[in-house]
């Protein structure tokens, strides 16, 4: 039976001898303080405005409270803040600091046109869902969803900050490809089952460089999971070589993307890759003598040991040349780890040891910035019906990626959280309280007295107050 909650006098534990009382009359007070840097990250990067550009609006301009700029401040800044869900923003659109953050010029909605809105700067719900709810046909005949989404515009833009955050043109970059799954719990368009992960879910595929998003794809489960990788890449690829002329460019992923069509396009574009090989009894067979060595240094020290052999290697039938591949011959515990990669990277410049531990291995970080988008920014949040709008999800979190990733490059370097994850500086560095007073010639925003990392907070802001980067291209 569902319990009726007042919203009057709470009556809590006593401390002291004192009664502790408690009620909902503080006015204006936010829990976001700390999202004041999220606005100036995001104004150094110029992203929200070069994000709104890849969506064309066909909703009448004079009929428009919230812009779509506006609508994908909101958005973002809702996500690294913890607000998962389209239903937060109910309440949300009530917020002052939010307002002020997303640029509103009325902060406390005062001024809205229908009197039903006002005391509402922000979009509810449902305005702000129309960005994922418009399919791709729609135009200013629609009904009700005009606001069309340009997947390619959006890489484009991610790349084009990547691009930028070069002070000089590197001489190398490595690419890193990795799927991973979203179950699925409801009837969403294109939901099929996976064996491997043992439910119904989605596939999206990640590109990364270092911690900066490059490019996400929402893939229905039924479809090998190295499918559209070279489509995902081409393009990148392309920007990347206009910018930095001559650099050069490795291609990492796990054994899932141990494919011809992979591998021979990155021959054909002049890349060179490192990616997982799934072990079999023909490459069993050819580490045979490293592994028996290795069995003996394990009975001897009693501790993991390992060796490697590089040799060349062809599959029966799907591959169309003979390729390098190293393998790892290991011993722990008692029992086998044999691991194996193909590449293009030569013998004299990649020794084998340092090409698996030192190269292929430092693809975990790559996993590890996956998981910070899919669990600290929501990106598993995929309860829409339609495909796009799931997908168009995806880059909303990839947006807000970009936010942490330019807060702890701009912000944070050589501080305590230079490298923490986008939980901890939530905790850390967003959740701040903060009273809001609104008034025709300011809005002055008073964080709390109490917050712990006051001089770190005024660092930050200091930093991020350089002018915005200019534009690439």
């Amino acid at each position: 039976m569902q319990t009726q909650c007042s919203l009057g006098k709470l009556e809590l534990q006593g401390v002291g001898g004192r009664r502790v009382e408690a009620d909902f009359s503080g006015g204006q007070i936010s829990s976001d303080g700390g999202g004041l840097l999220l606005r100036e990250v995001d104004r150094r990067l110029r992203l929200s405005e070069r994000l709104s550009a890849c969506f064309t609006d066909h909703r009448r301009s004079d009929l428009i409270d919230h812009s779509v700029e506006e609508l994908l401040r909101q958005r973002t800044y809702g996500l690294a803040l913890g607000y998962e869900d389209l239903n937060d923003h109910e309440e949300l659109s009530r917020d002052p600091l939010l307002a002020t953050l997303c640029g509103k010029r009325d902060p406390s909605g005062e001024f809205r046109r229908h009197p039903r809105h006002r005391g509402l700067p922000l979009a509810s719900a449902s305005t702000l869902g129309r960005i994922e709810r418009t399919p791709a046909q729609a135009d200013a005949n629609s009904r009700y969803a005009k606001v069309v989404c340009d997947f390619d515009g959006l890489r484009d833009v991610l790349v084009d900050v990547f691009i930028e955050s070069h002070a000089q043109a590197p001489t190398y970059l490595v690419l890193d490809l990795d799927p991973s799954d979203i179950p699925l719990h409801g009837s969403q368009e294109q939901r099929f089952y996976h064996g491997y992960y043992d439910h119904y879910c989605y596939l999206p595929m990640y590109l990364f460089c270092g911690e900066h998003p490059l490019a996400v794809k929402l893939r229905p489960a039924n479809i090998d999971g190295a499918q559209g990788a070279v489509e995902m890449l081409a393009p990148v690829v392309d920007k990347l070589r206009a910018a930095f002329p001559g650099v050069v460019i490795v291609v990492r992923g796990d054994s899932g993307f141990a494919r011809e069509e992979l591998m021979h396009w990155c021959e054909d574009e002049g890349l060179d890759y490192v990616i997982g090989l799934a072990r079999n009894t023909r490459l069993a067979g050819l580490i045979a003598n490293q592994m028996e060595q290795a069995r003996r240094d394990f009975l001897r020290t009693g501790e993991p040991a390992r060796r490697f052999r590089s040799f060349g290697y062809r599959t029966l039938k799907s591959w169309s040349c003979s390729r390098r591949v190293v393998g790892k011959a290991e011993h722990l515990d008692g029992k086998e780890n044999p691991r194996f990669v193909v590449t293009s990277l030569p013998n004299d410049l990649f020794e084998k040891r340092y090409l698996y531990e030192d190269v292929y291995c430092a693809r975990g970080e790559m996993e590890n910035r996956i998981k910070e988008q899919q669990l600290d920014l929501f990106g598993t949040r995929t309860s829409c019906h339609s495909f796009r709008g799931n997908e168009i999800r995806l880059w909303l979190s990839a947006a807000a990626h970009l936010l942490v990733v330019g807060l702890r490059r701009f912000g944070l370097a050589g501080t305590e959280l230079a490298r923490a994850q986008a939980s901890t500086l939530r905790v850390k560095l967003l959740k701040i309280g903060a009273q809001v007073r609104v008034s025709a010639r300011r809005v002055y925003i008073q964080l709390s007295t109490a917050y712990p990392r006051k001089d770190l907070f005024a660092i930050v802001a200091q930093r991020l107050r350089a002018p915005p980067l200019a534009l690439s291209g």
